[in-house]
């Protein structure tokens, strides 16, 4: 007699993106305890991550904000672009006020920082896997003001003003970076960084090249004293 065939549910394929292996290999093992999770691969950087997620064909993304170069935004905005169907959520040391939308924007399916339960990936997880979106309760209260008042809340930084790449800039001004340095790990001209510093100057209301830096290196500042 043949015993009844049994449906075995299908595994959640996951590609891993973080430019620290320990916490690709604390990702892993998390994630590799679950029945229906498996890593199928992982990367430090954009190139690597991209390359790696057209080899592998994953059904999810866990990458960090901040990679070598090109930062994590643009890696979920070259996902969105090419797999317009893969989730991406979104696992940073990075303040989800500041960044929580501009991922969810960049096509990102949910955001949790890193200092959050990890308990709670697996079920962001599940929730993205189901067609829903995953963010904090102090992120949704924000996007749910902003949806009832049409404007922004009280809580916002100064920075939400600025582009993706405008806050980049602002990040590598704050971490020491000079305009040549900075035009190099973005793999842009030294003119386009330069029009990027006039027009964070005018959204931020700052006079000169002087105040620009005050407030790039007080803003980092800040951020790093929030992940500590």
């Amino acid at each position: 007699m043949t015993a009844p065939s049994q449906t075995k549910e299908r595994k959640i394929n996951i590609f891993l993106v973080d430019d620290h292996p320990l916490i690709r290999k604390g990702l892993s093992q998390l994630l590799g305890q679950e029945e229906n999770m498996q890593i199928c691969g992982e990367a430090e950087n954009v190139p690597t991550a991209l390359k790696g997620i057209s080899q592998t064909g994953p059904d999810l993304v866990i990458a960090d904000i901040s990679l070598p170069g090109n930062n994590g935004l643009e890696l979920i905005k070259n996902i969105k672009a090419l797999y317009p169907h893969l989730k991406v959520l979104v696992f940073s040391m990075h303040d989800e006020i500041v960044y929580a939308q501009r991922a969810l924007r960049a096509g990102a399916r949910a955001y949790i920082m890193k200092q959050e339960d990890v308990e709670k990936i697996k079920v962001a997880i599940r929730r993205i896997m189901g067609g829903d979106i995953y963010v904090s309760q102090k992120v949704s209260d924000q996007l749910l003001h902003q949806i009832v008042n049409g404007t922004a809340s009280s809580s916002q930084s100064p920075v939400d003003r600025l582009s993706d790449r405008e806050l980049e800039v602002v990040q590598s001004i704050g971490n020491g970076l000079s305009t040549r340095e900075i035009a190099g790990s973005l793999n842009v001209s030294v003119k386009t960084i330069e029009s990027h510093r006039a027009h964070i100057k005018g959204k931020l209301n700052l006079k000169n090249a002087t105040e620009l830096v005050q407030f790039s290196v007080q803003w980092v500042e800040q951020e790093n004293s929030k992940m500590h």
